[in-house]
């Protein structure tokens, strides 16, 4: 059995109601029937609700994997400026001029290799595991966390045999 309701509506909403009407061949009781029905649902509030907590752990998941990205790059940058300040001698002012042209020659390969692995979807992030960094740093026999920044001066892994 269906009752009549008389309501009164804003203009604005009349001409939205009737013009949804319109574009959906549909008569506009039966869109303020679903619109009732739709406000009326609990479902409809469940299922919006699962909608944002499913982006929202996404989200979450994202802003976890760059915040690891970041600190692994940082770490890397860190790890490796570190190194090579460690093992460059300081070149004496005569072969300054050499040094800067290899060094030019040396840079535009770097650049052609990135170029290279970005094309390719190539990353070095990619190459790292995703467990990496979860675990707590273990420390050293000199009481130093191990892999850390600090302990870096003491070069790299492959050379301290």
């Amino acid at each position: 059995m269906r009752e009549r309701l008389s309501l009164t509506l804003p203009s604005d909403l009349l001409v939205r109601l009737n013009d949804l009407a319109d574009r959906r061949r549909l008569s506009r009781s039966a869109v303020a029937e679903a619109a009732i029905a739709s406000f009326l649902s609990p479902d409809a509030q469940d299922m919006r609700e699962a909608a944002f907590t499913r982006r929202l752990d996404r989200l979450s998941r994202q802003t976890a994997r760059l915040e690891r990205d970041m600190r692994l790059t940082a770490d890397t940058l860190a790890l490796f400026i570190r190194h090579w300040l460690t093992v460059t001698p300081q070149l004496p002012p005569e072969e300054n001029a050499v040094a800067q042209t290899r060094g030019l020659k040396r840079f535009d390969g770097f650049v052609q290799t990135l170029g290279l692995r970005l094309q390719q979807g190539n990353s070095f992030l990619s190459e790292i595991p995703d467990d990496i960094g979860t675990s707590p740093a273990k420390e050293n026999d000199s009481g130093r966390e191990s892999g850390s920044i600090r302990d870096a001066a003491a070069g790299p892994p492959w050379r301290n045999g």
